[in-house]
C-alpha cells in the first residue's frame, strides 16, 4: 500500500511538471499537439480537439509535444502560434513553467499540510543519531560505529540538548585531525564506549565518515491562524529548497563520494514507502522534497532537460539567431539517450539492493 502511495506521489509530480509546460503554452495561444506521461509505447490515449493526451509504458518522466517539427501536422510552418515562431521570452516562459509548477506545488503541499493536518514541531533531546555510516573503511567504521547509534557524550562531556549540538560536534571532529576522540554511545539500550580518530578525506575535510541527525521528538500542533499557515509553509519551503540545492552542489563538487547516494525511481519509491510506513504524515515533506528535486534537476543546463533548452535560448539571444536545428537535435537526442541510460542503470542498481534481493541464497 505504501509503495503504491509513493509511486502515486511521483506520478502526480511528473504530471504537475508537464502541466506547467502545457498551461504556459495554451494560455499564450501556442499550439500543443501532445501531452504525455511517460515514454515509449502508448498504454492509453485520448484525442482532444487540439491535443492528444496519453499515458506511456516507461514511467521515467513525460513530455509536452509541439507540432513545430511534426511532419504530419497540418499547421503551416510560418503560423505565428507555433512555439518556434514565438519571441524568446514566450518560449522561455513555456520551457521554465514546469520548474515553476513544481516549486509552487511544493509550497502548496506545506500549506495543505499545515492547514488540514498540523504543524510539525521538533523538540531536541540529548544525543546525536548516527543515521548512516558512509565509508566502510572510514574512521567511524573502524571504531565500530553503526547506523542507529546515539552519541550521548564526547571525551566524557555529555552532549547538550540544543539545535546546535550536531554543528558543535562536527566542529570538534574537524579540529581533531589524527587525534583520538572518545565517544559514549547508546546502542539498543546498552551503553558503549568507542574511540574514533578523525582523518582528512578525499575532499580535504577532516571527518569520520558518518551522516548525523539530531535526536528529538517530532510533535504536531495546530496552526495559530491563517497567516501562520502561509508564513510557516514559506519558511519550510525555503529551508528545504536551500538544503536540496546544497545537496546538488555537494554532488557536483564531490561526485566520486556522493554518487553512491544518488537514488533512481526504485530507490525513491522505497524511501517514500519506508517513510509512509513509519508515519503517513511523512508523505507531505516527501512529496515536497521530490517536487523540489525535480525542479532543480530540470533547471540544470544539461541536454534534454529544461535547463538545456533555456541554454539554447540564451545562446540565441546573444547571437541574434538560433543555433542550427540539426545541431540542437543531435545534442538533445544524445542527452536524452544518456538520461534514459542513467535512469535504467539506477533502476537496476536500486532494484538489486532491495531487501528481497539481499536475502537470496548466495
Amino acid at each position: 500500500m505504501f509503495v503504491f502511495a509513493a509511486i502515486a506521489v511521483i506520478a502526480v509530480l511528473v504530471a504537475i511538471h508537464e502541466l506547467g509546460h502545457f498551461l504556459a503554452a495554451r494560455l499564450q495561444g501556442i499550439h500543443v499537439n501532445r501531452f504525455s506521461l511517460g515514454f515509449g509505447p502508448i498504454l492509453w490515449k485520448y484525442q482532444g480537439s487540439e491535443t492528444e493526451y496519453a499515458v506511456r509504458a516507461i514511467p521515467l518522466g513525460g513530455f509536452v509535444g509541439f507540432p513545430d517539427d511534426d511532419p504530419d501536422s497540418e499547421i503551416p510552418p510560418h503560423d505565428p502560434n507555433l512555439l518556434k515562431n514565438r519571441p524568446i521570452l514566450d518560449r522561455a516562459i513555456v520551457i521554465s513553467a514546469g520548474v515553476i509548477a513544481n516549486l509552487v506545488f511544493a509550497y502548496l503541499v506545506f500549506v495543505v499540510q499545515f492547514a488540514t493536518v498540523s504543524v510539525p514541531e521538533f523538540t531536541p533531546q540529548q544525543g546525536i543519531i548516527v543515521a548512516e555510516v558512509m565509508e566502510q573503511d572510514g574512521p567511524a567504521s573502524a571504531a565500530g560505529l553503526q547506523a542507529g547509534d546515539v552519541i550521548v557524550a564526547v571525551n566524557d562531556e555529555p552532549l547538550g540538548v540544543s539545535e546546535t549540538t550536531v554543528p558543535e560536534f562536527t566542529d570538534l571532529i574537524r579540529n581533531s585531525e589524527n587525534q583520538a576522540v572518545d565517544l559514549s554511545i547508546v546502542r539498543d539500550g546498552q551503553d558503549l564506549e568507542l574511540t574514533v580518530v578523525p582523518e582528512r578525506n578525499q575532499s580535504d575535510k577532516v571527518a569520520i565518515g558518518v551522516k548525523l541527525q539530531p535526536k528529538g521528538a517530532l510533535e504536531y500542533r495546530r496552526a495559530d491562524n491563517i497567516l501562520n499557515i502561509f508564513t510557516m509553509a514559506a519558511q519550510e519551503f525555503q529551508d528545504m529548497l536551500v538544503v536540496t540545492a546544497q545537496g546538488f552542489y555537494m554532488l557536483v563538487t564531490n561526485f566520486s563520494e556522493m554518487a553512491s547516494n544518488v537514488a533512481g525511481p526504485v530507490g525513491i519509491v522505497e524511501q517514500g514507502a519506508g517513510l509512509a510506513s513509519d508515519n503517513a504524515l511523512s508523505l507531505f515533506p516527501f512529496t515536497a522534497i521530490i517536487s523540489i528535486n525535480l525542479a532543480i534537476i530540470n533547471i540544470l543546463p544539461l541536454p534534454a532537460l529544461d535547463g538545456g533548452q533555456l541554454a539554447f535560448l540564451l545562446i540565441e539571444a546573444l547571437r541574434g539567431r538560433p543555433l542550427p536545428e540539426r545541431l540542437q537535435e543531435n545534442v538533445m537526442q544524445t542527452g536524452l539517450v544518456l538520461l534514459l541510460g542513467l535512469g535504467i542503470f539506477l533502476i537496476v542498481r536500486d532494484t538489486t539492493q532491495l531487501d528481497i534481493f539481499q536475502h537470496l541464497p548466495q
